[in-house]
């Protein structure tokens, strides 16, 4: 266990095994933010790579200061696990494909009665809503592949003879809008959370999560209505964000960017399109600052993986996976940039939490078809 947990100086740790991809950049900005005035406490998760300016995949305890930036543009980004009614036996791809159709567009009029029940505060985003974005935002049908907790499956009533849907997306326009706002008046520094501007930060904030998971919730009611399914809500989890929290005793501010709350009962933690999800239950531990890795983590720059690929893979080669899932994307370069090789891998990440004992692996999720980004066809 300890060898997964890295104290890598004060108020500074690390938890990766010894095998696992981090960058320096990214541990230089770990070291950067850690500098921060009124920080106490920041820790990298085994996903940690370098963001702009500071890392993602990493949670930072402050006293008195919030730092907007350290939360990003896409307040409110997180997972939402469902279930479906939708057969995982005899899968037909070229069907699921076809049925599965087009969100990238704003929600038509049919919408209307959903939108209203939900009573979210204008924004001016609402065209946004129930559409997954860009970046390694998705959709996807996955299959229970693997069972290590039946009580744990049995208590969700997972069903696994049916799909499961994973949807990962935030807040769109929204989020970006409230931290331009914030860089404009105030740039990188900190809101001191006794002031007017820090309370309106946070309620700008809390806005922009409510935002985002609405947007999850109306991606899987979209997705669910084309493929002529039903589904539940399993869990829904944010990992961009910022909250009150108590840590060792101290009262403070919690900021995660690209970090899993540990807190909040299980979560689902993805691998790339190409690689397994793990839905595991976690032991939140102040050493961890109560959070876990969101997923796989990038191993290489967006801008360096069309040179890396192209003479590999084709555009089409891409859309098969060697798991023999389907990816639905029209957007090349995107294609490019979320390649299965451009991320850690996941059973790496995973085994560094769970050698640390912050969780413990229920099952593990095979994915199907994944849903990126259709365009106009």
């Amino acid at each position: 266990m300890d060898n997964c947990i890295r104290h890598l100086s004060s108020g500074i740790s690390l938890i990766a095994s010894d095998t696992t991809w981090i960058e320096d950049k990214a541990l230089q900005q770990l070291h950067t933010t850690a500098q921060l005035t009124g920080m106490r406490q920041v820790v990298g998760m085994p996903d940690l790579h370098p963001g702009r300016g500071y890392p993602v995949g990493a949670a930072f305890f402050s006293t008195e200061v919030i730092y907007p930036a350290l939360v990003g543009n896409d307040i409110g980004c997180g997972m939402a696990l469902w279930q479906t009614d939708l057969s995982s036996k005899r899968l037909n791809l070229d069907k699921l494909e076809k049925k599965i159709g087009n969100i990238d567009r704003p929600l038509d009029e049919h919408w209307d009665q959903d939108l209203a029940q939900l009573a979210l505060p204008a924004s001016g985003h609402e065209h946004s809503l129930g559409t997954i974005g860009g970046g390694n935002h998705f959709a996807e049908l996955q299959q229970l592949d693997d069972v290590y907790d039946t009580q744990a499956v049995q208590e969700l009533e997972l069903d696994p003879q049916a799909l499961l849907l994973l949807v990962h997306s935030g807040s769109r326009g929204l989020g970006e809008a409230v931290l331009r706002r914030h860089m404009d008046q105030h740039g990188h520094n900190g809101l001191d959370m006794a002031s007017a501007a820090g309370a309106r930060y946070l309620q700008e904030h809390d806005e922009a999560l409510v935002f985002a998971e609405a947007n999850r919730r109306l991606i899987a009611q979209r997705l669910l209505h084309n493929l002529r399914a039903k589904g539940r809500s399993i869990l829904d989890i944010n990992h961009n964000l910022v909250s009150a929290a108590n840590v060792d005793g101290v009262p403070g501010w919690l900021h995660r960017k690209g970090a899993t709350p540990s807190d909040q009962g299980l979560v689902v933690i993805p691998g790339s399109r190409g690689d397994y999800s793990y839905l595991v239950k976690p032991d939140p531990s102040p050493v961890s600052l109560y959070s876990l890795a969101h997923g796989a983590g990038r191993k290489w720059l967006r801008s360096d993986c069309k040179d890396r690929l192209a003479n590999r893979f084709s555009f089409d080669q891409l859309k098969r996976t060697q798991l023999g899932s389907r990816v639905i994307c029209e957007d090349r370069g995107l294609m490019y940039e979320e390649a299965p090789e451009a991320y850690k891998s996941i059973d790496t990440v995973l085994g560094s939490l769970r050698d640390a004992g912050l969780v413990k692996i229920i099952a593990r999720l095979k994915p199907v078809l994944t849903y990126k980004r259709r365009g106009c066809c």
